[in-house]
């Protein structure tokens, strides 16, 4: 068996969680392989609306094993808040959830280096959702950092006092307002104690070395989804640098966020918005500053589901789209809140990037440097619901060519498409991707 990859193709907020709460069923595991709770993965069904941080989507399955992956960088605080929610809406995290002991863990002292960090920034500020990744990832690539398989051993607190001088130290150097120095709205001490006491509150979750884990279950015959967080246009070697999160985002991130070989990925799923969205800097050649963009964010509900801030709206962004499907070798192309259209008579899409004189049909190293003028193509709309429509043919024609137009770009037809936040609000055409065996 082989490890299908779930993803998203833009700048996160895709919708991931929905689609991999959709596949699941079809797998015997689901595995977070990098990200941590930057990430925000919204489910609906039976009336109530679930996000998930660092928790993989399948959670809400509970024949089904879920793993946060080596990849991922776990703040114990905010796992454990995740996991109350969880049990207090009638899941039992602790029979089919797992970690790895090699994940890294997002410390106190983590956030407050993140606050510091982007407030000296000034107008250079990149847009962090304040949740300490970049600089966990930072320790872990300066071997310093602190895994959840430490809290195992004695020598834990030590380790852990060591490394929050280091950080304090750091901290103290950029002289801070005082007010910045505060967690989630209370005192770093407060937030300290909290933390530790979520360590305890996360003891009945079963740690693993996840890697020996997915390749026995490969081995046996097993079949494992792994589910990406943000975009691949936030990938940090390929996204809009250095507007990006501080992991590899795309496909090949897979091999090192959960152990496997790259001959043991199969079918890739890519998953993108009809439309696009961004939160926080960075360039956005298809963005919308008028009225029309508002109007995407009013109907498409696009407020950080992390971070309540609003998302930047735009047009449909092809050439993005072309060069993160050729990056992550997608097979199947999903296409998520199309519904959102629905009121348009006219839809766009961005087929190119002007600059000067010059027009280019991917975002290259020197794309994100220069001006751009996005060269639209106007599509008609459909200008009606489509909601509580189940298969494709009953989907009006105009739905159906903006779609084909989509796939006859990117090469690829869309496999799957949502047309509404619920679980039932999905309409899947015929795969074409390779089997998974």
């Amino acid at each position: 068996m082989k490890v299908d990859v779930l993803l998203g193709l833009q700048w996160g907020d895709e919708g991931k969680g929905k689609i991999t709460d959709v596949l699941t069923p079809g797998y015997d595991v689901i595995a977070r392989f990098q990200g941590g709770p930057n990430a925000g993965h919204t489910l609906e069904f039976d009336g109530i609306k679930h996000i998930l941080h660092t928790i993989p989507s399948g959670i809400f399955h509970p024949d089904k094993v879920n793993i946060i992956g080596n990849g991922v960088i776990v703040d114990p605080y905010i796992l454990a808040r995740e996991l109350k929610r969880l049990r207090e809406r009638g899941a039992n995290p602790e029979r089919n959830l797992m970690i790895s002991k090699r994940a890294h863990l997002i410390l106190p002292t983590h956030r407050l280096i993140d606050a510091v960090e982007e407030a000296s920034k000034g107008k250079a500020k990149i847009g962090s959702t304040l949740k300490g990744i970049g600089p966990a990832y930072t320790d872990k690539t300066r071997r310093q950092g602190l895994r959840i398989g430490d809290i195992l051993a004695g020598t834990f607190r030590e380790k852990y006092e060591n490394l929050k001088t280091l950080h304090l130290r750091m901290i103290e150097s950029f002289n801070p307002d005082p007010e910045i120095l505060r967690i989630e709205g209370i005192s770093y001490e407060e937030y300290e104690k909290f933390w530790f006491d979520s360590i305890e509150y996360i003891a009945d979750i079963p740690l693993i070395d996840s890697e020996v884990y997915i390749n026995r279950c490969l081995k046996e015959g097993k079949k494992v989804l792994a589910e990406g967080a943000q975009g691949a246009m936030l990938d940090i070697d390929f996204g809009t640098y250095p507007f990006v999160t501080s992991s590899n985002t795309i496909s090949a991130g897979v091999c090192s966020g959960l152990g496997i070989s790259p001959r043991n990925v199969g079918r890739v799923f890519g998953v993108f918005k009809a439309y696009c969205t961004r939160v926080g800097s960075g360039p956005f050649p298809s963005e919308l500053f008028d009225e029309t963009g508002e109007m995407l964010r009013k109907n498409g509900n696009e407020f950080g589901s992390t971070t309540g801030r609003p998302r930047r709206c735009g047009w449909l962004d092809l050439p993005a789209l072309r060069y993160t499907v050729m990056l992550n070798g997608v097979t199947d192309l999903v296409m998520m809140k199309s519904d959102v259209l629905d009121t348009f008579d006219t839809v766009e899409v961005c087929t190119g990037y002007r600059i000067g004189e010059q027009i280019l049909d991917f975002p290259g190293y020197e794309t994100m440097n220069h001006s751009i003028v996005p060269v639209l193509k106007s599509i008609p709309g459909w200008n009606m619901p489509i909601s509580n429509i189940k298969t494709w043919e009953a989907l009006p024609e105009a739905f159906r060519k903006y779609t084909e137009a989509i796939g006859d770009a990117l090469e690829l037809p869309v496999s799957v498409i949502s047309t509404g936040p619920n679980r039932d609000q999905t309409i899947i055409r015929n795969f074409s991707g390779q089997r998974n065996d």
